[in-house]
């Protein structure tokens, strides 16, 4: 169920209401941007996506996915308990404790172990959720597709360095004196400026090279989703053998279209890895005219080089002397024993704020929530 429109249903908005106060009452700080992203996202799903949908959007922090999931249980035990049809939400199947053979009901009535009531979709959602991107099947992929589409990565708003005019705000003593000139000294309205409020940009430099090839799909849809989240604060480019603006292809409103206009433009699918050049080339076309500049830079990249390590190195430093913060993505980083022993991620990481992973569903919403906190 896609494209659900609410304005009909008041009695759902009245539902999605009371469960986000029951939500915010547990201590997840939501606020109405959130409550926004999670009315968008059930338009998308339909109410029986609300437990993915609330948790995709309502939620920043560790704390708040297990305050988040506590009220989850809460809310659909009381509903399995009080045997009261759930309102649409998902299917819920009993799972016995870890002695019990399978999710139904002990025919003796020994319950050895403590026995549960969850969602079963969530409980099979939640499993998908950290599943490495390279081994998911065809029907895995799918679903995938459809959970990542509930992202919305978006920068934070930052407080601009100069003032503007503002009908509230300090006074401006220059053009209170010009407006009193004009007026023979007569008293004038006190003029007053104050700080413009401005999302950052964000920039994605995501790298289709052939040993990123299975996270490319969900690398440039999580691209789609950043820039339908702030289409004018958003850039999407990929890094290869050369450098590839994606941004005005990703702007297309469905995201199959997109992502097949976004492919045709790209020539080094699966190609070899240059990255040092195709920074050095971001950087010298666009980074210094003002898009890197205070913004979010988010590079996605198992760090593979074949060109000179020195020469990304020193294209990072360029880097993050004008962003405000500087993220490496690797779907390697989740590996237990890693260490950044590539030669262009070795290089890199001086220059980095924060090395992260991305090998994941489960990884993409903790980066989603990383990117809005930053």
């Amino acid at each position: 169920m896609t494209g659900t429109s609410f304005r009909d249903q008041p009695e759902v908005l009245a539902g999605v209401g009371r469960f986000v106060g029951v939500v915010r009452d547990a201590g997840v700080p939501a606020g109405p941007d959130r409550v926004h992203e999670l009315v968008r996202a059930l338009a998308e799903l339909g109410p029986g996506g609300l437990y993915w949908a609330g948790r995709f959007t309502l939620c920043a922090s560790p704390e708040d996915l297990a305050r988040y999931d506590a009220v989850w249980r809460s809310l659909t035990g009381a509903l399995d308990r009080d045997r009261r049809p759930a309102p649409r939400v998902p299917v819920l199947r009993r799972v016995a404790g870890p002695d019990g053979a399978d999710g139904g009901p002990d025919p003796d009535g020994d319950r050895d172990g403590v026995e549960q009531v969850v969602p079963a979709r969530a409980s099979a959602e939640e499993v998908l959720r950290h599943r490495d991107l390279a081994e998911l099947t065809g029907p895995e992929r799918a679903e995938v597709r459809r959970l990542l589409a509930l992202l919305a990565p978006a920068a934070p708003v930052r407080v601009a360095r100069r003032l503007r005019r503002a009908p509230a705000g300090r006074v401006d003593p220059a053009r209170t004196l010009r407006a009193m000139l004009r007026g023979l000294g007569e008293p004038a309205r006190l003029a007053r400026r104050r700080r413009r409020h401005r999302p950052r940009r964000l920039v994605l430099l995501l790298d289709i090279s052939g040993s990123m090839a299975p996270y490319a799909d969900a690398l440039l849809r999580f691209g789609f989703a950043a820039v339908r989240a702030r289409p004018d604060r958003t850039e999407v480019f990929t890094i290869g053998t050369r450098l590839t603006r994606l941004t005005p292809a990703l702007r297309v409103r469905d995201p199959e279209a997109a992502l097949r206009a976004a492919g045709a433009q790209v020539p080094d699918w699966r190609g070899g890895t240059r990255l040092g050049a195709a920074l050095t080339d971001y950087l010298r076309r666009y980074g210094h005219r003002g898009m890197a500049r205070r913004a979010v830079v988010v590079v996605c990249s198992d760090g593979w080089e074949r060109g000179d390590p020195a020469r990304l190195g020193a294209a990072m430093g360029w880097l993050s002397r004008l962003a405000h913060l500087v993220v490496w993505v690797t779907p390697h980083a989740a590996r237990p024993g890693f260490a950044p022993t590539a030669a262009g991620l070795a290089a890199a990481l001086p220059h980095v704020d924060r090395l992260v992973a991305g090998h994941s569903l489960a990884a993409l919403a903790a980066l989603t929530d990383l990117i809005r906190r930053s």
